[in-house]
């Protein structure tokens, strides 16, 4: 029988699994398959109809126009706009690289170009920084459950709950780092001249669409795979968790 005077927020997380927090989390974090659609769309958008019509101005907007669809939905229903939000901020960024290219004199093929490049250096950065978590040994993942369990370093002195979020860290890494690697390389050749820009645009137009949701739901399914074993107890208040 629990204690009636233990916090009932501990006595969950007494009884939780590892995965099953870290499920819980990302649900969270992603949004949902909603908040993963709202964040997809505007991108989408953007990549067909530039590439059906060739006029980036129009792409811009059609790509801030259903943004803001999503957010005047989102406001009306009375929910988070948390991942709406975060598209436009995207489309933002872009924006300023595409005026930044136009500034410098750069073609309308360029300037599409420059689009992409917020894109390849997030992903470049979010590859750098979660493969250190997992190089100094403290990954990312681990943080989810501490900020649970209400120790967020507590999960770090049991060897089996780090290797887990060691794991799933990788598995988070992966969509990142295989866009950084195909994308890159293009987005170089099509401001070197290597690569006829326009041809540039289109083969990263298709590839962010290509290595976009699909690759990261991808990498989700082998994070659900890797947690649908539910065997790693995860204790409160800094008590080790065992296997």
């Amino acid at each position: 029988m629990s204690d009636p005077d233990q916090d009932p927020a501990q006595s969950r997380a007494t009884v939780e699994t590892v995965e099953a927090v870290v499920r819980a989390q990302l649900s969270k974090a992603l949004g949902g398959r909603r908040g993963m659609i709202e964040a997809a769309v505007p991108t989408l958008l953007f990549t067909v109809t530039w590439l059906t019509t060739r006029e980036l101005p129009l792409a811009l907007i059609v790509s801030v126009a259903s943004a803001l669809v999503l957010l005047a939905v989102r406001l009306v229903q009375r929910s988070t706009v948390q991942f709406v939000v975060n598209a436009l901020f995207g489309i933002g960024i872009g924006w300023i690289f595409v005026r930044l290219a136009a500034s410098r004199g750069g073609s309308e093929d360029e300037q599409a170009l420059a689009y992409f490049l917020p894109g390849i250096l997030y992903n470049t950065g979010y590859t750098a920084v979660l493969a250190l978590t997992c190089l100094i040994g403290w990954p990312l993942v681990g943080f989810m459950v501490g900020s649970v369990t209400g120790d967020p370093t507590a999960w770090h002195e049991d060897k089996q709950v780090v290797r887990l979020c060691a794991i799933l860290t990788w598995l988070l890494v992966l969509p990142c780092f295989l866009r950084v690697v195909a994308q890159g390389p293009l987005w170089l050749a099509g401001n070197s001249g290597a690569m006829e820009a326009d041809t540039a645009v289109a083969i990263l137009g298709v590839l962010k669409i290509a290595m976009g949701w699909p690759l990261q739901l991808a990498a989700l399914a082998a994070m659900v795979w890797v947690l649908s074993r539910n065997h790693t107890p995860v204790q409160s208040g800094g008590s080790e968790a065992r296997a």
